[in-house]
């Protein structure tokens, strides 16, 4: 005879690196950014202007494989056009932003 006291759900783990849509998108003046990590790994999330600045580093350090959400609050920006930039080892992906004040 067994007793089983708890469960505890072991969250997925994605097969490989991907990112999710921004949301919402267009944002005022929040915004909620979701990847998935294989495996354990150096992961750099910045924000750039349409002129190609960089103006915000959200992230940047090693991160536990899974499902990740980070925010982004964008009210000291003005409204326009930005782009966000995952680099997860040799994964790159870039998403458009606007931000809408």
């Amino acid at each position: 005879f067994f007793a089983l006291e708890s469960l505890t759900e072991i969250p997925p783990i994605p097969d490989e690196i991907e990112l999710g849509s921004a949301y919402p998108n267009p944002f005022n003046p929040v915004t909620t950014l979701e990847f998935g990590l294989p495996e354990d790994i150096n992961v750099l999330l910045e924000v750039y202007d349409i002129s190609g600045r960089l103006i915000k580093e959200l992230q940047n350090n090693s991160m536990q494989a899974g499902y990740h959400r980070i925010t982004w609050n964008a009210t000291m920006y003005s409204s326009g056009i930005y782009f966000v930039k995952l680099h997860a080892g040799k994964f790159h992906h870039t998403q458009k932003l606007m931000l809408i004040k």
